[in-house]
């Protein structure tokens, strides 16, 4: 059977020890700030151009893996000052309608209605389909037929 240690062999290794376990609390510290950051810092920004030089912007939407643009829309009017917006249909074939007041005006030539860009491109599907992706920049534009 070994005794206890005593003396001055057994504070080494109690600092030593107290060293390590201070090395481990601060490296996962450290980790667990970095995953608060890195989570806090995954949002998304939505712009809605109203087309008449109004535009409003709301900035840190949280964004979480499946995000769709629909989502984002559905959390910025939680948001104060936020938005209003009405569509039809759901999934692939679900279509803005109005923002805030502002409706589609429909088909035909001069006609305004809503067209999203996703990072400066033209969404190539329904906004309840287009999955974002963290730091995206959505902007809705009120304008004829992808901004022509």
């Amino acid at each position: 059977m070994i005794g206890a240690m005593h003396g001055p062999h057994s504070r080494m290794l109690s600092r030593r020890a107290t060293v390590i376990a201070a090395v481990v609390v601060l490296t996962v510290a450290g980790s667990l700030a970095d995953s608060a950051a890195e989570s806090a810092d995954k949002t998304i920004r939505l712009t809605v151009d109203y087309g008449d030089g109004v535009s409003k912007t709301i900035d840190h939407l949280a964004w979480a893996k499946g995000y769709t643009v629909l989502d984002a829309m559905k959390e910025a009017t939680a948001r104060p000052h936020g938005i209003s917006f009405s569509f039809t249909g759901s999934g692939g074939s679900a279509m803005l309608t109005k923002i805030d007041d502002v409706a589609n005006e429909g088909g035909g030539a001069g006609k305004k209605d809503w067209h999203y860009l996703v990072n400066g491109a033209y969404g190539d599907r329904s906004f309840a389909t287009f999955a974002l992706q963290a730091h995206d920049d959505v902007v809705w534009r009120f304008t004829t037929a992808q901004g022509q």
